[in-house]
Formats: structure tokens, C-alpha cells, sequence
């Protein structure tokens, strides 16, 4: 049996120096422009996007209700409740729900990666061993050898 060490996939050295796909790092930042857009569009999302934003659009919304009911027209309430309303209020609720959505995609990825790692681990552990029982067995057979010629 041959000495063997063991050898990492070139996966293995990608997949620890990277770590876990996050949604977050999806978005493409190569250039300044890209970067700039990034963080403006975080830093728009992260406001926009929480109950309290989604409470204050719905007071806005809410300020202008008195005169659309006034007009007396269903037709004006229904365009209120559709184009006001709901575009305002839902958004930041559907970036609310989006955002916690992404938080749990990110957990589980990284659950995956540390039970990854951890097989790799215990995989790269019984490897080891392996190649020490292979060392022990390679002797012991050489041992029989040396017993089996010398009682010739």
C-alpha cells in the first residue's frame, strides 16, 4: 500500500474560502455604478420595507379617503382602495414579508453549509483513519511475509 495524504477537491477550497450563497450576494457590484446602485437600493429597501413605513402609508392613504367618500362615486372609492390603498400599504408590507423570507433563505444556507462542512469533516476524519488501517495492514501483511519466508 502506497502512503497516500489526503487531498482536498478543488471545491472543498472554494466552498471554505467563500462560504454560503446569501441572497444578498447576489447582486452584481463590479463596477462603482453597480456598487452605488446596490447600496442606494438597500438603504431604500431597508426603509420602505418595514411595518412602520407600511403604517405610515396607510394613515397617508387614509388622509385623502374623507373626499374620495365624499364624491359619493363607487368608482372613486374602488380607484382609491386599488391605486392608493393597496399599492401603498402593500408594498412595504411584500418587502416586509420578502425581507423576512431572505433572512430565512439565508439561514438555511447557512444550516446547509455548516452541515456540509461538518460531513466534510467527519469524512475527511474516516479518511484518515482509513489510510492508518491501510499503514497497520500493510505492515502486518509484510510482517507475515517475513514470518512466512523465514519458515521456509
Amino acid at each position: 500500500m502506497t502512503d497516500r495524504a489526503i487531498e482536498l477537491h478543488p471545491r472543498e477550497v472554494e466552498r471554505t474560502t467563500a462560504g454560503p450563497a446569501r441572497v444578498h450576494d447576489q447582486l452584481r457590484g463590479d463596477t462603482a455604478v453597480q456598487r452605488f446602485n446596490r447600496k442606494l437600493a438597500i438603504k431604500i429597501t431597508s426603509g420602505v420595507g418595514t411595518m412602520w413605513c407600511a403604517y405610515l402609508f396607510a394613515v397617508l392613504a387614509l388622509v385623502s379617503l374623507p373626499s374620495v367618500i365624499a364624491s359619493g362615486s363607487i368608482k372613486d372609492v374602488v380607484a382609491w382602495v386599488a391605486q392608493t390603498f393597496l399599492q401603498l400599504v402593500l408594498l412595504s408590507i411584500i418587502i416586509v414579508g420578502q425581507n423576512i423570507s431572505q433572512a430565512a433563505a439565508d439561514k438555511r444556507a447557512q444550516d446547509t453549509f455548516e452541515d456540509a462542512s461538518a460531513s466534510l469533516q467527519k469524512a475527511n476524519q474516516i479518511q484518515t483513519h482509513l489510510l492508518e488501517q491501510d499503514r497497520q495492514i500493510a505492515a502486518l501483511l509484510e510482517e507475515v511475509r517475513q514470518l512466512r519466508d523465514a519458515s521456509r
